[in-house]
């Protein structure tokens, strides 16, 4: 009688009869409820529209990693400082517009490629956009800092960390 209602000693040990099949069930439905919003991570669907957003901050990104190198060496202090502030606003612009770290990421890679890989090469006549002085360095390292930085502050932002003390 006792092993019909769950009662008996097999039924507490390991949880194979009425107790344990709802303890189990109420588990199971626990991890279920963490996977979903894991799995969704409050990232919107692509639309066109998103889709449009992501292909605009692209182009953007090409043409701000153009007007970075030529402004950065022309006026060495000022032109720094704009060609930064020009990429970090790209970068936080993207992230805020699209509310993901994608927004962040795509123009980030455009920079990227386009300042690493398209610009900073030699030509065979020895034509280059980028000296070999301080300010070039500080405007492909502060470059990518700012990406880094965005991105983070980014994924921060989905992920629904709070601002404030650590611990409490």
């Amino acid at each position: 009688m006792s092993g019909a209602n769950g009662g008996g000693a097999a039924g507490k040990g390991n949880g194979a009869t009425g107790a344990g099949k709802g303890a189990r069930s109420r588990a199971g439905s626990g991890a279920s409820a963490v996977a979903a919003p894991v799995a969704d991570a409050g990232v919107p669907p692509l639309t066109g529209g998103r889709a449009g957003t992501y292909v605009l901050l692209l182009v953007t990104g090409v043409l701000v990693a153009v007007a970075g190198t030529l402004v950065q060496a022309a006026w060495f202090p000022g032109g720094l400082l704009l060609a930064l502030g020009g990429v970090g606003a790209l970068f936080y612009g993207g992230g805020r517009a699209t509310g993901t770290p994608a927004g962040v990421l795509v123009p980030g890679a455009a920079w990227l490629v386009t300042v690493f890989l398209l610009l900073s090469d030699v030509r065979p006549e020895g034509d280059f956009l980028f000296g070999a002085g301080l300010g070039s360095y500080l405007f492909l390292l502060g470059g990518i800092l700012v990406a880094v930085i965005c991105a983070t502050a980014a994924q921060m932002r989905v992920a629904g960390v709070r601002h404030g003390r650590v611990g409490g």
